[in-house]
C-alpha cells in the first residue's frame, strides 16, 4: 500500500497536485486533520475491500499547531503498518505567493483583520515545518505553470512505489539555484554557444547547438565525469530506499550548455532505468 502526503504553502499548488493524483487513480482526501491520519491508515490496511492501493492526503496549516507538532510521531505509526509513505511538499517564493493571492483575491487561511497576508505566509511556513523538513520531494512552483506542475506530478509520483524517480533539471544561475536540487553541477566553465552569433538565439534543444557542444573536448570530458559520478552513487541512494533524486545542471542563462547536458544525462539513464524526467526550467518560462 502506498500513501502520498501532500503539504506545503497555500498558493503553491497543493490542490493541483492532489487533483492530478486523483485523475491517475489515487484515492484522495483533502485537508485531513493530522490527528486522523493514524485512524485512516488503520482503516485502509484493515479493510479487505479497500477500493485502492494508492492513497493521497492533503494536509495544510488549517490543522492546529499541536497536531502539526505531533506529525513525526504519527508518521512513524503509519510506517509501522508497512505502508510505503512519501511526503510531497509544494513551495514557492514569498513574492510569488503574494502575487498569486493578490491576483486571485483568495483569502489566505491564516490571514485576518490583525494578520496581514505577508505575515500569514511566514507563519504558515513555521507551522508546517514538522512536515516540510521531512519531505521526500520538494517542488518549487515559483516558475512553474499549472500545466507544468501537473506534468511534473504525473512523471515523478505516478510510478512503482519502490523505484527511484530521477529528475535532470537545467537552470540558469541568473535566476538562482533550484531549491529542490540534491546535486548541482556548474557548467559555466564550458565553451558557451552564446558567443557564437549564429547559435545565440538557439537552445540546447537545437541540432546546431548540440553539434557545437558535442565537438568540444572539455564538454565531453565534463559530461563523462558527471555521468561516471552518478553511475557510481545513485545505487547508494536506492539502497537507502530513496524515492526521489533531483540532479540540477546550471549555466549562465540556462539556455545552451545546461540543457544539452541534462538531455544527455537523461538519455544515458533512461536506457538503464525507469522513472526518468527532464525539466528545462528557463526554457519552460521562455
Amino acid at each position: 500500500m502506498r500513501l502520498v502526503i501532500i503539504s506545503g504553502l497555500s498558493g503553491s499548488g497543493k490542490s493541483i497536485a492532489l487533483n492530478t493524483l486523483e485523475d491517475t487513480g489515487f484515492y484522495c482526501i483533502d485537508n485531513l486533520p493530522v490527528g486522523l491520519l493514524s485512524a485512516f491508515a488503520r482503516h485502509v490496511t484493515e479493510t479487505p475491500t479497500a477500493a485502492s492501493q494508492h492513497y493521497a492526503v492533503g494536509i495544510d496549516a488549517r490543522n492546529g499547531p499541536e497536531d502539526l507538532t505531533r506529525f513525526p510521531t504519527i508518521l512513524q505509526e503509519i510506517m509501522a503498518r508497512d505502508i510505503h509513505c512519501e511526503i510531497l511538499a509544494l513551495d514557492a517564493e514569498h513574492a510569488t505567493l503574494l502575487k498569486r493571492f493578490s491576483e486571485t483575491r483568495r483569502r489566505h487561511p491564516l490571514s485576518g483583520p490583525d494578520i496581514p497576508l505577508a505575515e500569514a505566509i511566514e507563519c504558515e511556513r513555521v507551522l508546517l515545518k514538522p512536515i516540510l523538513e521531512r519531505a521526500d520531494l520538494i517542488i518549487d512552483t515559483t516558475r512553474t505553470t499549472v500545466h507544468q506542475l501537473r506534468d511534473l506530478v504525473r512523471k515523478r509520483l505516478v510510478r512503482e512505489p519502490y523505484s527511484l524517480s530521477l529528475l535532470f533539471e537545467s537552470f540558469g544561475y541568473k535566476q538562482g539555484l533550484p531549491p529542490d536540487a540534491d546535486y548541482v553541477f556548474d557548467a559555466r566553465c564550458l565553451p558557451n554557444p552564446h558567443w557564437e552569433p549564429e547559435l545565440r538565439s538557439l537552445t540546447g534543444l537545437d541540432a546546431a547547438v548540440v553539434s557545437y557542444l558535442a565537438a568540444q573536448q572539455d564538454v565531453e570530458r565534463y559530461y563523462r565525469q558527471v555521468q561516471d559520478f552518478l553511475d557510481e552513487w545513485i545505487p547508494h541512494f536506492e539502497r537507502e530506499n530513496r524515492s526521489y533524486l533531483t540532479v540540477a545542471i546550471g549555466c549562465t542563462g540556462g539556455q545552451h550548455r545546461s540543457v544539452y547536458l541534462a538531455n544527455r544525462l537523461a538519455d544515458h539513464f533512461r536506457a538503464r532505468r525507469a522513472s526518468i524526467t527532464v525539466r528545462h526550467r528557463e526554457l519552460a518560462h521562455g
